[in-house]
């Protein structure tokens, strides 16, 4: 297990890195940078000052390693936009709002996912399964940012009964939860609902029927802990993926996450801040996807990491 860690954490590190490093690239393949952060009237003294004072004007190679050196000791450099201001800094101030809102929607995706396929199973009903799949598969052919925008005009609009813009309160997650949320439910409804069924013909299963348990506490009990095995790996996958893809909802929402601070940044070309957001997403992408390999080999005895 030692190894495996080590094995997957050295591969965590040049995948973060690979990711910067494109980044990196992509950033300065735009242009020259001070052209595009100065306004349209500016002068070439002024845009080769700019670059010059910014260490654009070095060579390419250069300025990689100063910006790689500086990755490594944990220095991403200050905001162009706000001297003196670290980039780090400026991401870690806008995280915790995208980690909640991010963690929210998922869990409560995921939870509404497990009762639908609990009561599809339960029930014994065709019925059911039809309407949750279908019904998710519909919502989930609505782009979110069109999503959240209806939301907003029947909510917040027409009824008032909902914030649509910023943080004032618990009520403000509601419509940004609820756009994200149920775009992962039927992912995770039609997993389980497969999984489920899968493990409805083991033997396990018959024997505990013939045991004496009541067809709700087999289901519960006997094979929904096998049955969440596989959904595990996909939504680990899908929480990280949430970080990165709940940047559009926060737009729709102005929720005050690292989606307005990314988004700033780009059109800005920020470009300290945008590798320091880049890298935070990265890093969590991986710790998490490392965190399900490890918690699936331990509640799986069968899995073994080689």
């Amino acid at each position: 297990m030692t190894k495996y860690v080590a094995r997957r954490l050295l591969q965590a590190a040049l995948t973060v890195f690979c990711v910067l490093t494109i980044a990196f690239v992509l950033g300065r393949a735009s242009g020259k940078p001070a052209a595009l952060m100065l306004t349209e009237g500016a002068t070439e003294q002024q845009i080769h000052d700019l670059n010059e004072t910014l260490g654009f004007n070095r060579p390419l190679l250069e300025q990689y390693l100063d910006f790689a050196t500086g990755v490594l000791s944990g220095d991403f450099g200050n905001s162009y936009r706000n001297p003196g201001v670290p980039a780090i800094t400026l991401i870690a101030e806008r995280l915790p709002a995208t980690m909640t809102l991010a963690l929210t929607a998922f869990a409560v995706g995921l939870a509404l996912a497990l009762i639908a396929a609990l009561a599809i199973h339960i029930r014994g009903s065709k019925l059911l399964r039809s309407l949750f799949i279908w019904g998710g598969s519909m919502r989930q052919s609505i782009p979110d940012f069109f999503f959240g925008v209806l939301l907003v005009l029947i909510f917040s609009v027409g009824l008032g009964a909902l914030p649509s813009l910023g943080y004032t309160g618990p009520s403000s997650f509601v419509l940004p939860v609820a756009t994200i949320a149920t775009a992962q439910f039927v992912l995770y409804v039609r997993l389980l609902d497969s999984s489920l069924s899968e493990q409805a013909g083991q033997e396990y299963v018959r024997t505990a029927y013939a045991r004496g348990k009541s067809h709700p506490a087999v289901v519960v009990t006997e094979m929904l802990p096998n049955a969440l095995l596989p959904v595990l790996t996909v939504a680990g996958l899908n929480l990280a993926g949430l970080l990165g893809g709940a940047v559009i909802v926060e737009q729709v929402f102005a929720w005050p996450g690292l989606g307005e601070v990314l988004i700033t940044a780009v059109s800005q070309r920020d470009f300290a801040v945008v590798q320091a957001g880049l890298l935070v997403v990265a890093m969590i992408f991986v710790i998490v996807n490392i965190a399900v390999d490890v918690l699936y080999s331990v509640i799986d005895p069968r899995v073994r990491p080689s």
